[in-house]
């Protein structure tokens, strides 16, 4: 069986690619069965039986596992042309930023993946469940099978494992910690700020905890469904309104961090001018966390607004990783601990198709001597005799097979039957 992935994260290429290729949460299982469809079509491709869809607001990844070959230079292309086609992009645009990684390196970078090592925030939590949702995803939608399903599996409880026994996440600085210090260098004091948030999802529920956290002077979450934004607010002491107010309402606020789901930004220049205007040039400090973004870019080029994006808190957030490195040199072990043994598993159900011949072929044998034995019991012989012949004939017919491949063999290859089949009958030499 053979295993790939294929995809591009915040090391390969900018947020402003990401934003493109990236795979909306309630089309997810239809990109599955897209991708699995797509790859159908194209033929002899390593993702054309089972296939999966990692998408967040670092990577978009697929995941694929097949018995036909492939060169990864043409399942590369494949699977970048199918990323392309989906969401409307030139091939050349894409291609330079993709990674593959065959077999073994699949694994484990599912493993690491999952168990944070390969995030922004070394050690976030937060990227395993999106990891699970999207294997519930691509489930549901047929993509899963023996192959993707166990590599899962594994990858869940490795991750379990990595953050049971080892402290990569103890030290782990989130976006959101970064956020607020990002904008205690805007306002001294966040007491004396109101603070907006868009979206009512985890990553908003996080920022949300951390800036209430400073008691700001105001905390007001804006959603597209008021009853959430209500929930959410209520819990921090805070506001709701609904996101259509935003136009009227955003002069109001000193920080704004969003985060939705929304395919196209809902906060564009024309809307953040006039609130500047309205504040008489008082800074806003903003954080989108999206991608694709909430925020027009163009809006970073207006001089009293400080607007970071994913990749900037990214990089505010690379503090104290001396200290971690110890914790990494752990957890990697583990994972190619756990590589190994998920590699032998793959390799052990190669032979799965011979054993179940054996079972198909010594069934028939049986058959046969029963039914003559039994036709034998019907003639009125002797029992003891007929068991005898039974055990005869089963014995004969299991050892005609090697003692044809011996006669038939050469020196040299008997020589090898000859080691191999003690070994197979477990008989002393």
């Amino acid at each position: 069986m053979h295993l790939l992935a294929v995809g591009l994260n915040h090391t390969t290429a900018p947020v402003s690619l990401r934003e493109k290729v990236a795979f909306p949460a309630d089309q997810l299982g239809q990109a599955v069965a897209s991708a699995c469809a797509w790859f159908d079509n194209v033929g002899k491709h390593p993702q054309a039986q089972e296939a999966a869809i990692l998408s967040t607001c670092n990577r978009t990844e697929i995941y694929g596992a097949s018995a036909n070959d492939g060169n990864i230079e043409t399942a590369l292309d494949a699977t970048a042309r199918f990323v392309a086609d989906y969401h409307k992009l030139p091939y050349s645009e894409l291609r330079p930023y993709l990674y593959a990684l065959p077999q073994d390196e699949a694994v484990r970078h599912a493993f690491r993946v999952a168990s944070g090592l390969d995030s922004m925030v070394l050690g976030e939590p937060q990227i395993l469940g999106q990891m699970k949702d999207a294997v519930r995803q691509a489930e549901a939608a047929g993509g899963l099978g023996t192959y993707l399903h166990q590599m899962f599996q594994r990858t869940f409880a490795v991750a379990k494992e990595v953050r049971s026994t080892t402290e990569i996440g103890a030290q782990s600085v989130s976006m959101a910690a970064a956020a607020v210090r990002l904008s205690e260098r805007i306002f001294d004091k966040l007491s004396e700020q109101h603070v907006l948030f868009i979206g009512a999802g985890e990553m908003i529920e996080l920022c949300a905890t951390h800036f209430a956290a400073r008691h700001p002077k105001s905390l007001t979450i804006a959603n597209r469904t008021i009853e959430r934004a209500e929930q959410l607010a209520e819990r921090f002491g805070g506001k709701a309104m609904r996101l259509g107010e935003l136009p009227d309402q955003l002069a109001n606020f000193d920080v704004v961090v969003s985060c939705t789901a929304s395919t196209l930004p809902i906060i564009g220049l024309g809307m953040v001018e006039r609130a500047i205007k309205a504040r008489r040039r008082k800074p806003i400090f903003m954080v989108d966390l999206a991608v694709p973004r909430d925020i027009e870019t163009e809006v970073s080029r207006l001089n009293d607004v400080f607007l970071y994006t994913v990749d900037d808190l990214g990089t505010a957030v690379q503090i104290g990783l001396e200290n971690r490195q110890s914790a990494v040199a752990q957890a990697e072990s583990i994972i190619d601990t756990r590589v190994q043994s998920f590699m032998h598993w793959i390799d052990s159900r190669a032979v799965v198709p011979l054993i179940q011949n054996l079972h198909e072929s010594s069934e028939q044998m049986r058959q046969v001597e029963l039914e003559r034995a039994r036709k034998l019991l019907a003639k009125g012989e002797d029992i003891e005799a007929v068991l005898e012949a039974l055990s005869k004939g089963l014995t004969a017919k299991f050892l005609h097979g090697p003692q044809q491949a011996l006669h038939a063999a050469d020196a040299d290859e008997r020589a090898r039957l000859a080691q191999l089949l003690p070994q197979l009958f477990r008989t002393k030499r």
